[in-house]
């Protein structure tokens, strides 16, 4: 994530850096999402479905921002931060009825149909600072996101570790990528409701929505909000709820799943940039 990104301090992390990157690390990989490049339309970041005070937001609001079609470079969409007072549900053992279960089985289906997709993101963190660059994703466990400057983080998982570097400190993070979310994501097929832990599948006209929980010991409790368009079947943004409630909300656009990538940007240099276990 952009190092300028300001986050309270937090008593759980043992390393101050853990948190931002694995706030990162969940939003990642969820960039997958085909769509042709001839009839491509860029995705504009909405806010969350409902408020958590119950005020369902109307169409209209949800569909504010131009669009862009066609086969030239899309133009970067502008992020809406979800209200953060959107409802969340308190119990992780929540029930689903038939259409919520087909909802999210459709959302694992696309995941699944995936297996290579280079794009552009941009990025709005909790203090709404903007940032932009590139991603790469080979299917199983690879994924390398480059921000643009003046941000100096690269993220990089090459199959069995992740690596959080610092172009400007040389230095990086290393993480095993077991012990992330990524290990759902990366995987060359995904059952949401049995790999995952489904809290709240929501649906209007507008999206479907599907919000999966992720606890660990040494983090604490960490959100990610999928929103697919109900009419398309495709990603358009989604926003990571780090364990002190920030948000951080990601668009991806100029999306591209037939182009080659090449092997060497998910391999992790440990000769420039050291790296340390955490």
């Amino acid at each position: 994530m952009d190092r300028n990104l300001k986050f309270p301090a937090a008593k759980r992390f043992a390393n101050p850096r853990m948190r931002p990157g694995l706030a990162m690390l969940i939003a990642a990989f969820v960039t997958a999402t085909v769509i042709p490049a001839s009839a491509q339309t860029v995705p504009i970041p909405k806010p969350a479905p409902k408020a958590r005070d119950g005020v369902q937001m109307s169409a209209s609001d949800l569909q504010k921002g131009p669009l862009t079609t066609g086969a030239t470079p899309a133009a970067v969409p502008n992020p809406v931060i979800p209200d953060p007072r959107r409802n969340l549900p308190a119990n992780v053992f929540a029930t689903f009825d038939a259409s919520q279960k087909a909802q999210a089985g459709r959302v694992s289906s696309y995941l699944s149909s995936l297996q290579t997709l280079v794009g552009n993101f941009v990025q709005v963190g909790p203090d709404g600072s903007r940032t932009k660059g590139d991603f790469y994703i080979q299917k199983p466990g690879k994924v390398r996101f480059e921000y643009d400057e003046p941000s100096p983080i690269d993220i990089i998982a090459d199959g069995s570790s992740v690596a959080v570097r610092d172009r400007k400190l040389a230095t990086q993070d290393i993480y095993p990528l077991s012990q992330t979310p990524l290990r759902y994501l990366l995987s060359d097929r995904i059952d949401l409701m049995k790999d995952t832990n489904v809290v709240n599948v929501t649906s209007d006209s507008v999206f479907t929505s599907v919000t999966i929980e992720e606890k660990q010991a040494l983090i604490g409790t960490s959100r990610l909000m999928l929103m697919i368009g109900a009419k398309d079947g495709q990603l358009k943004q989604w926003t990571v709820t780090d364990p002190q409630g920030y948000d951080t909300t990601v668009a991806v656009y100029n999306l591209d799943s037939s182009k080659k990538i090449d092997p060497g940007l998910f391999k992790i240099d440990f000769t420039n940039y050291p790296g340390s276990n955490n």
